[in-house]
């Protein structure tokens, strides 16, 4: 079987938030000097759910990433942890896009190559908007199964478990379609040092717009419909105002009283 894995460089998601720097010119974000990005975490339980898929039926796993500048002992660690391919998606026109624009170079990429099952996180760790799954679903016109679970091949079909609110659902889904990765996958493997070695010396193939045959008016900043007007830190403040009393129930009644001047009862 052909397995299909989108996968996106983010900044690393454990540096706290103040240690970014705002460029509230061009409304994006730095994270500080000398950090290294990561493989967004959701992406990295898809390539594991992809390589266990493999390992039962086997086949091959191809990874895809939409990236103009990656860190390459980063971008390459689904190879390290097994895959058999890298395909980078590099051009100026991707720069900016919003999630439809990057879900179009991503269904663009597929359609160039041959897959039975694509696979990606639940959502990305940087916006967490959720969002690129489904659009690339509509665009190649095939089902998909979101926050998924266990995942088993059944004869023509995908099986899917995954937990609900209400209690668990089981999903089966005919070939080509693509789920999504959620928690209930597990835990991604480590790779080994001779794994990690033997993936910096694989080389991944490079595709351009033109190599897609997108549009670069319909790709990137150009073709986004989302635009962001406002990219700031949180700011977050806290007031504290001790009450004084001689008993305890002259503190309770001050305590009442305040809460009922600022409305909370």
């Amino acid at each position: 079987m052909k397995f299909l894995v989108f996968v996106k460089q983010i900044p690393d998601p454990d540096i706290p938030p103040a240690q970014f720097r705002i460029d509230t010119e061009k409304n994006t974000v730095a994270p500080p000097q000398g950090s290294s990005p990561a493989v967004s975490t959701y992406d990295e339980l898809a390539v594991e759910a992809a390589l266990r898929l493999r390992d039962d039926v086997g086949g091959e796993v191809t990874v895809v990433s939409l990236n103009n500048n990656p860190v390459m002992n980063v971008i390459k660690k689904p190879l390290a942890m097994g895959s058999d391919n890298l395909i980078l998606l590099q051009d100026d026109a991707f720069e900016g896009g919003d999630a439809m624009t990057t879900a179009r170079v991503l269904a663009a990429a597929a359609k160039k190559v041959e897959f039975d099952l694509i696979l990606c996180g639940r959502q990305a760790g940087d916006w967490d908007n959720g969002q690129v799954g489904s659009y690339v679903a509509e665009m190649l016109g095939v089902p998909i199964v979101i926050n998924s679970g266990k995942l088993e091949v059944n004869g023509d079909k995908i099986r899917v478990e995954r937990t609900t609110k209400d209690g668990r659902d089981i999903i089966e889904s005919p070939f080509p379609t693509i789920i999504t990765a959620g928690d209930e996958i597990g835990v991604a493997r480590y790779p080994k040092l001779r794994d990690i070695m033997a993936a910096g010396r694989k080389q991944p193939e490079v595709w351009n717009a033109q190599d897609l045959g997108l549009d670069p008016s319909k790709v990137g900043d150009a073709g986004a419909l989302t635009k962001v007007n406002r990219l700031y830190l949180e700011e977050k403040s806290s007031q504290v105002e001790m009450i004084e009393a001689d008993t305890p129930a002259e503190a309770g009644e001050q305590l009442a009283m305040k809460l009922r001047d600022l409305k909370v009862i």
